[in-house]
């Protein structure tokens, strides 16, 4: 059996899936072998595998890296590497499939990669900054390393390319539209999964109006339509839409040029204020993380879970808008998966719209948790991007 490789690379952390490349006619009927990741580079890095039962050991590292001193994410990769081909059940690997969050205009589909398609991926790094350099340096290394290997790029951007026109539009002068200034939507891997999943659950090859919670440290919303992105809450960047843990959402144009003009801030330091110091963190002052929020007295915590309801619950209702109708709720993602306080109070926000949840079973985090007579199914799916990076690579290099 050979084995499709899966990298998911970040600021700080590069995350791994091992894959059987099996033929399979669904993402689902992938099975990972193993999962893991690298943490804290830079800085006391941390080396843990999960196997496919889900037992969980930390790997050890070179005794030079116990500081962190020089091992980033190019000595990650090495290091990976050195453990996926000289573990005792290693097979061959087919192929390397990453996960890259922007495609731009061109790319509506994953790709397999060479030399002209990384460099058209780089030249999209102003767009997405704190995130396209890390998904395309492993992709770069590897060519060099492993240059027969074939490569796979599945884009975030990509599954919201076939929206409507006017979904992906920004009412400005047509000459930057032309220059690729719209609506790019981001998650569309997490988006894609849960539309391939829904259908099975339902026992219907047609899933109908669906709206996708994908609720974790980045969140957005999504509205499908039988599996197809209609709408989504994130647009030019991942800076727009739903206050985040760090990120500040959906925000009036006017805010930014007031703190340019008027607060004397440069666009460096109101890009940090927008993308590390706002959301959930900016508003309680205490946390960007919902666990601690919930668990908190604070009234600061309060407001930031209050506000994050809040605009759930509205982009819900224009989500809804947008589709005509809805038949589908569903939560994935970190908060979307376990935060079970958070889906009882959207549920309870969304009761105009027919919805309601049974509490039993949403504590129980059940998959699915809406009562027999609600007007909405509410759903909790876990999402699995890399499970999806996995069977496009494998379907392109088979």
């Amino acid at each position: 059996m050979e084995e499709v490789l899966v990298i998911n690379s970040g600021s700080s952390s590069l995350k791994f899936a091992l894959f059987g490349h099996d033929a399979v006619a669904t993402p689902e009927d992938f099975h990972p072998r193993y999962r893991g990741h690298f943490s804290g580079l830079g800085e006391r890095p941390r080396f843990v595998v999960q196997d496919g039962e889900g037992n969980a050991r930390v790997e050890e590292l070179p005794d030079d890296t116990a500081s962190g001193d020089g091992f980033g994410h190019e000595a990650a990769l090495h290091a990976l590497l050195d453990w996926v081909e000289q573990r005792p059940d290693a097979r061959r690997i087919a192929a390397v499939g990453h996960r890259i969050v922007h495609g731009g205009e061109a790319y509506r589909a994953p790709v397999r990669l060479d030399g002209r398609v990384l460099d058209d991926l780089e030249r999209l790094i102003p767009l997405a900054p704190l995130h396209q350099p890390h998904g395309l340096a492993p992709a770069r290394a590897l060519s060099d390393l492993r240059p027969h290997l074939p490569q796979v790029a599945c884009f975030d951007t990509a599954f919201h390319r076939h929206q409507p026109r006017q979904a992906q539009s920004f009412a400005l002068p047509r000459r930057f539209t032309e220059r690729g200034v719209i609506r790019y939507g981001f998650h569309g891997l997490s988006y894609e999964y849960i539309g391939h999943v829904l259908p099975a659950r339902l026992g219907t090859p047609r899933s109908g109006r669906t709206v996708v919670a994908h609720l974790g440290n980045g969140a957005s919303l999504c509205a499908l339509q039988d599996g197809r992105s209609v709408a989504s809450t994130m647009g030019f960047t991942a800076l727009d839409g739903l206050p985040m843990g760090t990120r500040c959402g959906n925000i009036d144009p006017g805010v930014v040029l007031h703190l340019i003009a008027q607060e004397g801030m440069t666009p460096e330091e109101v890009t940090h204020l927008l993308y590390k110091e706002s959301g959930l963190l900016g508003v309680s002052g205490i946390s960007g993380d919902m666990r601690t929020l919930l668990e908190s007295n604070a009234p600061e915590a309060r407001e930031a879970v209050d506000l994050f309801i809040y605009r759930i619950v509205r982009e819900i209702g224009s989500l809804a808008a947008a589709l005509g109708g809805l038949d589908h709720l569903v939560f994935t993602a970190g908060i979307g998966e376990r935060a079970a306080p958070v889906r009882a109070r959207v549920a309870e926000g969304c009761a105009w719209l027919g919805m309601a949840i049974d509490q039993a079973r949403n504590t129980a985090h059940e998959q699915r948790i809406s009562t027999q007579d609600s007007a909405v199914d509410v759903w909790v799916l876990p999402t699995d991007e890399e499970r999806m990076i996995a069977w496009h690579t494998a379907r392109l290099c088979r």
